[in-house]
C-alpha cells in the first residue's frame, strides 16, 4: 500500500508559477515510480510529467520546458515545478505511484496508486 498526499495548489495568473508537493507513505519510496497528472474539467485525465525510481524524467508535449518534476527519496516526496502557467492548465492535479516497472508510460493504467488531487487555476 501507498498513501500520497498533495499539496500546494492554489490560484494564480497567467505567467507565474506554483509549487507542487506529493507526500508517499507506505512503501520504500526510493523504488516506485512517480508521476503528475491532471484533470480539467469535461477533460480526461492527463500526463504531466513522471520520474522513474533511478531519477530519469519525462514530461508531457504541454508542460515540456515549463514544468519540473523532482523527488526526494530522503523526504518521501515528489515536487512539481510549474512556471510560465497558462489559463490551459487549469485542473485538478494528482499525483501517482506505480509499483512495478513501467519504463517512461504515460498511461494512466500504469499506476497503482493515487493521491486525492490539488486544485491549480489559472486566471488570464
Amino acid at each position: 500500500q501507498v498513501q500520497l498526499v498533495e499539496s500546494g495548489g492554489g490560484l494564480v495568473q497567467a505567467g507565474g508559477s506554483l509549487r507542487l508537493s506529493c507526500a508517499a507513505s507506505g512503501r520504500t519510496f526510493s523504488s516506485v515510480s512517480m508521476a503528475w497528472f491532471r484533470q480539467a474539467p469535461g477533460k480526461e485525465r492527463e500526463f504531466v510529467a513522471g520520474i522513474r525510481s533511478g531519477g530519469i524524467r519525462f514530461y508531457g508535449d504541454s508542460v515540456k520546458g515549463r514544468f519540473t518534476i523532482s523527488r526526494d527519496n530522503a523526504k518521501n516526496t515528489v515536487n512539481l515545478q510549474m512556471n510560465s502557467l497558462e489559463p490551459e492548465d487549469t485542473a485538478v492535479y494528482s499525483c501517482a505511484a506505480a509499483l512495478r516497472p513501467i519504463g517512461a508510460s504515460v498511461a494512466v493504467g500504469a499506476y497503482d496508486y493515487w493521491g486525492q488531487g490539488t486544485q491549480v487555476t489559472v486566471s488570464s
